[in-house]
């Protein structure tokens, strides 16, 4: 497939655009853009692929060194080939244009054999940088493909490892998905970046991966536990964190912090360690307000299913005490999109 490169060639005078054009016409598979205005000539490299760009050093209004400095600052013209034509021969104009931008220069009368060889030069380089760019953005689609793989395979590694302790648990695999859910609309209300809140939603569903290591006869004890089974209970968010603390992965980082931080509560009330306020890490403040939500709302074996009007109260309640005021708020802020939530996994419970 032929390649074709374009030049502009922009020059105050007329009898030096048709030179440098009709020039140009003698280089294979180029075609010369050519400006008597310096103006119109920037306009046209910023709306334009340009693979060379020739330009005169003394013209009205924007002489060459002030034409090259503004189309370095466009964006993805800062590596295109300049050639400067140029009556002066001084040393230190050379050098300004250099300081500008330009690679290379051609002092008038220009000599045709010259230009054509410096210009079939340059253009080769232009074609060069182009095909190392479009190398360099195949590498980075490759990278994003192989890393969206990883991230894809670490997603289910992290849900199939939550769902092994929801298996224990009276709880369903619809849960962890409904309040990993939550805790992003949440994370979202509260201004967090998308890639924080992704990484909430894939560390959220391993906030209680602990209770693999809690005994049956209390883990699945029909309803109320007795004060030394609730301590023993407890020690599911410890280990927990033990589980997953040290990993590589950001993923697992998190869910570690999670599954100590999420029984805390905001006026330091919580375990394991009755930390308040700020200092619960902010993802498992948010956490604890969609785990609470749903476990609420959710029917059980000991207990029936609350309505999501006294569900919503008791967060309302808790506002400042058990939860966080801006977690509670920013999920009622998106209350369609809790429901929507609630209804695209209803059937996983």
């Amino acid at each position: 497939m032929t390649v074709i490169q374009h030049v502009l060639i922009v020059d105050d005078t007329e009898i030096n655009l048709i030179l440098f054009g009709a020039l140009v016409k003698k280089l294979d598979n180029c075609v010369g853009h050519t400006f008597a205005d310096p103006l119109k000539g920037l306009e046209w490299a910023r709306d334009h692929e340009v693979d060379l760009v020739i330009v005169d050093y003394m013209m009205p209004e924007l002489d060459g060194l002030e034409f090259i400095s503004q189309l370095r600052q466009m964006p993805g013209r800062d590596a295109v080939p300049v050639l400067m034509i140029t009556a002066n021969d001084q040393k230190q104009i050379r050098y300004r244009a250099l300081d500008s931008g330009a690679n290379d220069f051609l002092t008038k009368p220009v000599d045709k054999v010259e230009f054509l060889a410096r210009a079939k030069n340059m253009l080769f380089l232009s074609e060069a940088r182009k095909k190392l760019d479009d190398r360099a953005a195949w590498l980075a689609e490759e990278v994003r493909k192989a890393t969206a793989e990883i991230v894809a395979r670490e997603r289910e590694t992290v849900i199939r490892l939550s769902k092994a302790a929801e298996f224990r648990d009276p709880e369903t695999g619809g849960h962890i998905l409904r309040m990993a859910h939550f805790s992003k609309l949440i994370a979202a209300g509260m201004g967090m970046s998308v890639e924080d809140q992704e990484l909430l939603l894939e560390a959220a569903p391993m906030h209680d991966i602990g209770k693999v290591g809690i005994a049956d006869k209390i883990l699945l004890k029909p309803g109320r536990l007795e004060p030394e089974e609730f301590e023993v209970m407890k020690q599911h968010a410890i280990l927990g964190y033990e589980l997953l603390k040290g990993s590589s992965s950001r993923v697992l980082q998190q869910g570690a912090e999670i599954a100590r931080g999420h029984h805390e509560k905001f006026d330091g009330s919580g375990y394991p360690s009755g930390v308040k306020g700020l200092e619960i890490p902010i993802f498992s403040r948010i956490v604890a307000v969609a785990d609470v939500f749903d476990a609420l709302t959710s029917e059980r074996p000991y207990k029936k299913a609350w309505t999501l009007e006294a569900a919503v109260d008791f967060l309302v309640a808790g506002s400042g005490s058990h939860f966080d005021p801006d977690c509670v708020q920013a999920f009622l802020n998106a209350w369609e999109d809790v429901l929507e939530i609630r209804k695209r996994f209803q059937e996983e419970s």
